[in-house]
């Protein structure tokens, strides 16, 4: 079977997973959500210029069972269908149960760090199941595995998403964001660095190579936990949100302490109106957006050494970089490369060169500065 089923497959990430696996030939996509009608309008216009065959379903992540993933033939689920916070593993133990791998693109830090508590089942059953196959935890760890070696020690990484304004996050991944916004980021055992955070808090500016000036905000995500497990001597780990348009980061900013004080409980419910906001002043900003990974530690004679890597994706092409981790992913299991079997975190899955030999097609550059 070369079938790979994209569930949220015609979302801003989905929907770009499902036209680069349409590229591949002898193979099938299925673009699969809960509304059947964006899932069909979106795999007759990738059918037009595919190579795979293209065909939709209705399903819903949270109800699909084994028998479902049998009856259509997968051999790989891509989970594309966030926010991740409010599931849990039934999708990819139905999977396990179905024979077929799983890949997610979840970047919730107990639901990425605790996938391997499936590590039997899914090994028994001879397949993989991944979870933060995006752009943290697993590309953010493929560019540190890459240049780490030009340090003699690794002290501390610094990680900056940045995206572009023209960017829609949808629905679901605002709400993602507004729930994070106050909250208290848990410092992961061992790790030193300062007081507790909080999330979108933590303000400071960093000057990004192609992006210019943006202000940070505190984000909780598995790479605090995972990174020092993965890297000897990595104590300090900081992952940032950094919003194009500085009235908006200041303004998730403000919120963050109106939530940390207890007068607003709720605010995933402020999700659909400053989206809709968002989407009137669109015209601000632009279509580039990128990330930063920060590297610090000791050369070999002790003294301090900075290694600073950075992404810049142009003309809207952005929302393509959390995907392209299960792109490689899913081609590496149907073509029988990518042997790992059992159930982990998506660390080490694949290296920074397959990264940028699968964008090499786009207007995305990287590199050190």
């Amino acid at each position: 079977m070369r079938s790979v089923l994209v569930l949220g497959g015609y979302g801003a990430f989905g929907g770009r997973i499902a036209e680069r696996l349409a590229r591949l030939p002898d193979s099938e996509v299925i673009v699969a959500g809960r509304s059947l009608e964006r899932a069909a309008e979106l795999a007759a216009r990738l059918a037009k210029d595919a190579r795979a065959k293209v065909r939709h379903a209705r399903l819903d992540g949270m109800e699909v069972r084994a028998d479902d993933l049998k009856t259509l033939g997968v051999r790989v689920v891509i989970n594309a269908s966030g926010p991740y916070q409010r599931q849990d593993y039934r999708l990819a133990r139905a999977c396990i149960a179905a024979g077929a791998h799983y890949i997610d693109l979840a970047d919730a830090r107990e639901f990425v760090t605790e996938i391997g508590a499936l590590d039997a089942e899914a090994g028994a059953a001879g397949v993989l199941v991944t979870s933060g196959a995006s752009t943290v935890p697993a590309l953010a760890a493929a560019v540190i595995d890459e240049h780490v070696p030009l340090l003699d020690t690794l002290e501390a990484v610094t990680i900056v998403i940045a995206p572009g304004n023209s960017f829609d996050p949808g629905l679901a991944t605002t709400q993602s964001i507004m729930g994070s916004l106050g909250r208290p980021i848990r410092t992961p055992r061992g790790s030193v660095g300062g007081a507790l955070r909080y999330g979108w808090q933590s303000l400071q500016r960093l000057t990004i190579p192609g992006l210019g000036g943006r202000w940070l905000g505190a984000c909780d995500t598995p790479d605090l936990d995972l990174l020092p497990l993965r890297y000897d001597g990595l104590r300090n780990v900081r992952v940032f949100a950094a919003l194009e348009v500085g009235a908006f980061h200041l303004g998730l900013w403000g919120l963050s302490w109106v939530v940390g004080s207890g007068l607003l409980r709720n605010p995933e419910r402020l999700a659909a109106p400053l989206l809709r906001v968002k989407h009137a002043l669109g015209f601000l900003g632009s279509d580039v957006g990128g990330m930063a990974v920060i590297l610090e530690g000791r050369s070999r004679d002790g003294a301090p050494k900075r290694v600073d890597w950075y992404l810049v994706a142009k003309n809207g092409q952005g929302p393509y970089v959390p995907g392209t981790a299960s792109v490689i992913l899913a081609k590496g299991l149907l073509a029988g490369r990518l042997d790992r079997r059992g159930a982990m975190p998506c660390l080490g899955l694949f290296t920074l060169g397959e990264f940028l030999a699968e964008i090499g097609d786009l207007e995305i550059t990287a590199g050190m500065a």
